[in-house]
């Protein structure tokens, strides 16, 4: 499905389920694109950072990509994270993203290096070259050590390179003041971007988000429960803001999931993925709850817990 309008609404980052040999379990993989389909979810990004992209090998992340195109079968835009260090490396991937029929592209700044804001800008304005596909540039500074400033993504939504932002900046302020610079709350009429879309990545404060004049989210939390983020949106679109808001509080308290591994034992993202993974695994999404070495699975009693979060949500497992 080609972006001829502005992408809006739930676009999940889609989970990355894994068999007992740590390949990619694409049966999995396909049912959980139903379950996200099926929740009314209005795009698909694959490859990002809930997908684990960074874990995976280049085979792994090609067959991850077709396997999303191949299930989503043109209900929904597909985004492909061409995430990597260098621009070479990301323009790679884009065409290979572009082969397998994505719709459009989703990259970070380069990282590992240290780099200007005017090397951004070439790295976006030559992969945007290279490839012609939409491209969202990927806000994530707690990952790649730079922060894409208000004013370069304003210069790169004016010049075409950019068609949007997934902000996971947690800026809020920072994210308020763009929307406004970019026309405020009318995301159909943002001055010389209208074609721009602006998506938060932070899915705790969607409802704040909207109100400011996001186009959407893109919440991790979203592969357990997009009907329900679904539900948060349509309510914000309908101007009804007290809807929104309980939805979002349900939201809050099902991602309190992600802390289920215990802080002295493994890393936050090892605790998160494997929330998301073990609920989807209880749900009878997916076969496996397992995430790419070497993170740390969940134990027994973190899934316990991850189990006691989705009867809270009213999600009971079926596991």
């Amino acid at each position: 499905m080609s972006l001829t309008a502005p992408l809006h609404g739930v676009v999940p980052p889609v989970c990355t389920p894994l068999d007992r040999d740590g390949e990619v379990d694409t049966a999995s993989l396909a049912r959980l694109v139903e379950h996200l389909v099926g929740g009314g979810v209005h795009g698909l990004f694959a490859l990002g950072s809930t997908s684990e992209v960074a874990y995976l090998t280049d085979d792994q992340r090609g067959t991850v990509l077709e396997t999303v195109v191949n299930a989503t079968d043109g209900r929904v835009p597909v985004l492909a994270g061409v995430i990597d260090t260098t621009t070479a490396r990301v323009v790679e991937h884009a065409r290979t993203a572009a082969r397998l029929g994505a719709d459009a592209l989703v990259a970070t700044a380069p990282f590992y290096t240290r780099t200007h804001p005017k090397e951004i800008a070439g790295h976006f304005r030559r992969l945007r070259a290279a490839v012609d596909l939409p491209l969202f540039a990927y806000d994530i500074p707690v990952a790649v050590h730079s922060k894409l400033s208000a004013a370069l993504i304003r210069e790169l939504a004016e010049d075409g390179t950019l068609a949007g932002l997934k902000d996971s900046s947690g800026d809020e302020g920072g994210l308020r003041r763009l929307l406004v610079g970019l026309g405020g709350r009318d995301g159909r009429a943002r001055g010389p971007a209208p074609r721009f879309s602006v998506l938060t990545g932070s899915e705790l404060t969607v409802d704040a988000a909207l109100l400011a004049g996001a186009d959407g989210v893109v919440p991790g939390i979203g592969n357990v429960d997009p009907a329900r983020y679904v539900r948060l949106y349509d309510a914000a679109r309908a101007g009804d803001w007290t809807t929104a808001a309980r939805e979002q509080e349900r939201l809050i308290e099902l991602f309190a999931m992600v802390d289920a591994g215990p802080e002295a034992d493994m890393g936050r993202s090892s605790s998160a993925l494997g929330s998301f993974k073990a609920a989807l695994r209880l749900l009878g999404v997916i076969d496996d709850g397992a995430t790419v070495f070497p993170q740390i699975q969940l134990s027994a009693e973190s899934v316990a817990l991850v189990s006691q979060r989705l009867r809270g949500a009213g999600l009971p497992p079926v596991r």
